[in-house]
């Protein structure tokens, strides 16, 4: 909440020049649309956390499905405002937002199949791995887009709209941006596989070193030999209805058979 409260303080009232984001007449200017998009984003999730607090107070019957709902809808907005983001999707920037929207999707997905998978690892684990690949994206957007040092080869920067873009002088430089932008992206993708793995398989090790191997459960009975057969000599041996049914029959028997013998 603390973070996307900052998201939402940078976009409107400290990054503008003015620090606020309205033009002189009281109407939002064309270069501060997307100050407004990616607070909203911002404004989404410190919903999203707000409930999670709220339903983790109250705990309601359905809490689990009611909080993956909520982030839901906060991965749905973002997805939705990243795909009609109000720029022009054209150079690196545009090809960094594309693969953005890819790790936006598996953790609305993600997301979604735990309303109906509440005991799935591997939902859970994935959806965590996108949401961590998200904010090194968009970290690795940062330095590279708004760093002159790391902008591409053939490629500069360019003041358009009010905002700094980068743009590049041809085709080539532009195919070789967008080329070099994928490699990053698989590099990122291989190195976070590899370290989400091995932290899963550390804390699995050290989970089993640190709980006790619990043997199987034997079961034995709590009364001895000696215990039983002194029972059977101190109890008297009880006479069930069966019983008496069954020797009033045998006696019946033997009763009918002497009076068959006497006729």
């Amino acid at each position: 909440m603390v973070g996307a409260s900052a998201s939402i303080a940078m976009e409107l009232f400290i990054g503008p020049q003015r620090h606020q984001p309205f033009d002189t007449d009281g109407t939002i200017p064309s270069y501060h649309l997307h100050n407004f998009e990616h607070s909203n984003i911002s404004m989404t999730f410190f919903v999203f956390a707000a409930f999670c607090v709220v339903l983790d107070r109250v705990r309601p019957k359905a809490y689990f499905e009611l909080t993956q709902f909520v982030g839901t809808v906060a991965f749905g907005q973002e997805l939705l405002l990243f795909h009609l983001h109000s720029a022009d999707h054209m150079g690196p920037e545009g090809q960094y937002h594309l693969l953005l929207q890819l790790l936006v999707l598996v953790s609305f997905a993600t997301t979604l199949l735990g309303i109906a998978l509440p005991n799935s690892f591997l939902v859970a684990f994935v959806r965590s791995l996108s949401i961590v690949f998200q904010g090194l994206w968009l970290i690795l957007m940062g330095f590279a887009l708004w760093t002159p040092s790391f902008i591409p080869k053939g490629c500069f920067m360019h003041l358009e709209d009010g905002h700094k873009v980068v743009r590049c002088a041809g085709d080539e430089p532009l195919h070789r941006a967008k080329s070099l932008i994928n490699i990053q992206f698989s590099w990122l993708l291989i190195a976070l596989t590899i370290l989400g793995l091995s932290f899963y398989l550390v804390l699995l090790k050290l989970y089993q070193q640190q709980t006790p191997k619990i043997n199987p459960v034997q079961y034995f009975s709590l009364i001895t030999n000696d215990d039983e057969e002194a029972a059977a000599t101190s109890t008297p041996t009880k006479t069930t209805s069966y019983d008496v049914v069954s020797k009033s029959f045998i006696q019946m028997g033997h009763k009918l058979t002497d009076t068959d013998m006497e006729r």
